[in-house]
Parts: structure tokens; sequence; C-alpha cells
């Protein structure tokens, strides 16, 4: 049984963690959607830049990318830690463990492909209604190690945000007693939140990507398995990324998506 000190003190660990991760990205997004909506230039004018080049020296580019992958995996380390304190087997009890990979495997896939192709759809809507900015998802020089920097970004993306924003989130609000149609609604507004900086569009289809991902996670299926969320994840922002570096400029152009 918790005592509400336990509850006040796994609600303070929450923002915490939140405030340290995915809720401030998600307060940025809100500051900066209301600088875009209130600027000169309409919504649909305005771009949004991902994996961009932080110097022109390459082996200093390189550091660069490493290290903010890296430190941008420590609030997935400080959220397992939390975790920890129920006990062994954290990995376990969220299903990020190598228990059942090939099922993990073709549910990240199968999750993917479910996301992926509407979510394409859903952005050229919205480019098309102006309520979405122009995403350039790689904007890395070309080197010997783009690719690999950019399935690490991807890897990375996919670690934070499903830990944090479904396995943590839902883990620590269900021991606040939440239901799950709160604690996915939750998961799922704050994923929509951070990504607000791109504009109106992908802020609801990322909801609609938390919903099926946090009801995925809290249902029979997916058993509270964060795994083939991460794969999927994963597969999708590498095929963003390391699709829209190698596809030629002119293309892009032509399809729209630059």
């Amino acid at each position: 049984m918790r005592t509400p000190r336990d509850r006040r003190r796994t609600g303070a660990e929450i923002w915490i963690v939140l405030g340290l991760s995915l809720g401030q990205s998600g307060v940025y997004a809100l500051v900066n959607i209301v600088a875009r909506l209130t600027a000169e230039t309409s919504l649909a004018e305005q771009s949004a830049t991902l994996n961009a080049s932080r110097s022109p020296r390459p082996w200093l580019d390189l550091t660069y990318q490493l290290l903010g992958i890296a430190f941008a995996l420590v609030p997935v380390a400080l959220a397992l830690y939390l975790l920890s304190a129920r006990g062994p087997g954290t990995l376990r009890r969220i299903g990020l463990d190598a228990a059942r990979p090939g099922h993990d495997t073709a549910w990240g896939f199968a999750l993917a492909a479910a996301i992926g192709l509407p979510g394409l759809a859903f952005y050229a809507l919205g480019r098309l209604l102006g309520i979405t900015v122009s995403v350039q998802a790689s904007a890395l020089d070309e080197h010997w190690w783009t690719v690999p920097v950019l399935i690490l970004a991807a890897l990375q993306n996919g670690l934070l945000e499903e830990v944090v924003a479904v396995a943590y989130l839902a883990e620590r609000t269900a021991d606040l007693g939440w239901t799950r149609l709160k604690i996915v609604a939750a998961s799922a507004l704050l994923r929509g939140s951070y990504h607000l900086y791109q504009g109106i569009g992908p802020f609801v289809g990322n909801v609609v990507m938390g919903v099926v991902f946090a009801w995925f996670y809290t249902s029979r299926w997916g058993r509270h398995r964060v795994l083939p969320l991460v794969v999927a994840h994963t597969v999708l922002d590498v095929v963003a990324f390391v699709g829209y570096a190698l596809v030629p400029a002119a293309w892009r152009e032509a399809l729209g998506i630059t």
C-alpha cells in the first residue's frame, strides 16, 4: 500500500525525469510553435532541421554528434535506475531484454509499417493545409560516418522516447493508481508536445502515434514490453534520416519533402 508520502515522491520523481528530458523538450517546443505562429512568415514557409552539422571540421563534427547521442541517453539510464528501486529485473519487467527477439522484432516492423505510411500521408496533408513546417530530416555533410551516425541517432530517439515516454511513464503513473486511459492519454500528449516545433500537423500525428504505442504497451499483445516500440521507432527514423540523406535533392524537391 503506497502512502501519501510515497505518492508525492513518485510524482516529484516523474516531474524531475521529464524536466531533464522530454518534458523540457515539450516546453521548448511550445515556445517555439508560439514564435512560429506569430512570425511574419506563414507556418508553411518555415522549416525545421534535424541532425544538423555542428562543425565544418569532419572529426569535430563527428565528436559533437557522438557526444550529443551519448548524453541524450542519460535520461534513459536515469529512468531505468529509478525503476530498479522496485527490485532486480528492471529490463525484464519493461521488456527491454532479449527474451523474445523474434516476436519483438516482428511486432516492431508491423508497428513501423502501421505508423509510417499514414505518417507520410499526414505530413503531406499538413504541408498542403499549411499547418506543418518543411522538415529537413538530415543536414549532415557527406562523410564516411554520416549513415552510421544517423542510424545511431535513430536508435537514440527510439530508446529515449519509448523508454521514457511510454515504459517509465506508464510504470510510474500506474504506481500512482492512474487508469489505463489516463496513462495512454498522458503518454500521447507528451509525445505530441515535443514535436510541436514541426507544426500543428506533426503534433496531431504524434499524439495518434502515442496513443497507438502506449495502448500497445499496456495491451495483452504488448505485455508491457517496450522493445517492439524501440524497434518500430528506430526503423521509422532510420528510413526518414538515412533515406532523406541518400535521396538526391532534386527528387526531394519534386516530392515536396524539402
